[in-house]
């Protein structure tokens, strides 16, 4: 049952799903759409769960998404390191700055949706769960 409920978290974090009954969309549009990516929707269309929590809430979504982006440099710089046997300098900045402007989209979206799941009150209602389900039927 533990793995289940685990696999459940992920899965809601990785589709970008609430926090409280893991079946409504936290954004209101694809990350693949670049001029709408940053549209959050103000609440929960399941279980109506308001997603900012108090004013400015995801203001420390930035040092998430800061944590993310220095995880992605230092993931690369090791990569090119590896791969191309320590390139000129002007190689790592160039790939490294590449790489985090093409995933910010995802940095963006993964640092609120993370700042929610693990810096909130909210937790999992499996009787608001079970309302979704049933409203899907």
């Amino acid at each position: 049952m533990g793995n289940q409920l685990t696999e459940n978290i992920l899965q809601a974090i990785v589709q970008c799903k609430c926090p409280r009954c893991r079946s409504g969309k936290m954004f209101s549009h694809p990350v693949t759409d670049l001029r709408n990516f940053t549209n959050m929707n103000k609440s929960c269309e399941v279980c109506g769960l308001e997603f900012e929590i108090e004013p400015g809430f995801f203001w420390g979504a930035m040092y998430v998404s800061y944590a993310i982006s220095v995880a992605t440099a230092i993931t690369s710089a090791v990569a090119l390191y590896i791969l191309l046997n320590d390139p000129d300098t002007w190689v790592y900045i160039t790939t490294i700055v590449s790489i985090i402007v093409l995933l910010s989209p995802f940095s963006y979206r993964y640092s609120r949706v993370l700042m929610i799941y693990n810096f909130s009150p909210i937790r999992f209602d499996k009787s608001k769960a079970n309302v979704a389900k049933n409203n899907a039927s």
